[in-house]
């Protein structure tokens, strides 16, 4: 009867440290499938970003460049004027501040966008598409979308 419930006692434990092993290898096969999602994310935005840039070039832009344009093209403030303050721009593209300012002088100094004083702050600066860049933009506005549905449905 003695060897019997050590028997007993030896099954449980067993039983226990491959309930315990099972668990484990089922979190790192879920964690696997976490990180290969997030690496299958950034290889297909890398992707896309590559064939925006390389069908952008032709207009003289490249994804940053339309993403910005784009930004601007989509608002309409009070006075019927598109603008945004650069801060608003930043947090919608994924650029550092500081790179989103060089891209925005770029930018103005091809005449596609302008900068001027904030109104309602004077340390602030709001930027809007001129006549050029809303032209530059509607021309490659198509161009982009496209490239975008085929990544994307593509994956």
């Amino acid at each position: 009867m003695r060897m019997h419930g050590m028997q007993v006692h030896l099954i449980q434990v067993q039983h226990s440290w491959f309930s315990v092993t099972v668990r484990r290898m089922a979190a790192k096969q879920a964690e696997q499938a976490l990180v290969e999602q997030w690496r299958d994310i950034l290889a297909l935005r890398a992707r896309t970003q590559c064939e925006l840039d390389r069908v952008l070039h032709d207009h003289g832009l490249c994804a940053s460049d339309f993403e910005v344009l784009d930004v601007l093209a989509g608002r309409r403030a009070a006075k019927g004027t598109r603008s945004y303050r650069v801060q608003e721009i930043s947090e919608r593209i994924h650029l550092s501040q500081s790179a989103l300012s060089r891209l925005i002088a770029r930018l103005e100094k091809e005449g596609l966008v302008e900068r001027c004083m904030c109104p309602e702050d004077r340390r602030g600066v709001r930027v809007a598409l001129t006549a050029k860049g809303r032209t530059l933009h509607g021309e490659v506005l198509p161009v982009q979308r496209a490239v975008l549905a085929r990544m994307l449905a593509d994956g």
